[in-house]
């Protein structure tokens, strides 16, 4: 895939946020995460990890929004791969492509559902 380069500009700073491991996704996989007020400003700051709608919820916005230790503490690597099938759907282009350009197993865990 081409990227133009000032599309690649424009969303570098998705990348350089990005962990090197997904091991370094340490965050829960089991209780409730509240947000802090500068991820979750308006609406929703609590989630409940076991329910799937809300785990997709606090993901995307932790995936769309977060710096890099918010993705170390809010996000589990087994849960993010687990769940990338549905939750790539509803993260924007230049994000999903970051995260599967970075992880080959996220890409594996999509083409497997």
């Amino acid at each position: 895939m081409t990227v133009h380069p000032a599309a690649a500009s424009r969303w570098a700073h998705v990348a350089e946020r990005l962990p090197a491991r997904l091991d370094e996704l340490s965050g829960p996989a089991t209780g409730t995460v509240e947000l802090p007020l500068h991820l979750a400003w308006s609406g929703l700051r609590s989630f409940e990890v076991s329910d799937e709608k809300l785990l997709l919820g606090l993901y995307r916005i932790v995936l769309t929004n977060g710096l890099r230790e918010d993705l170390t503490s809010y996000l589990n690597a087994e849960l993010l791969v687990r769940h990338w099938p549905r939750l790539r759907i509803a993260l924007g282009k230049p994000v999903r492509t970051c995260w599967e350009q970075r992880f080959p197993e996220l890409v594996a865990a999509a083409a497997a559902a």
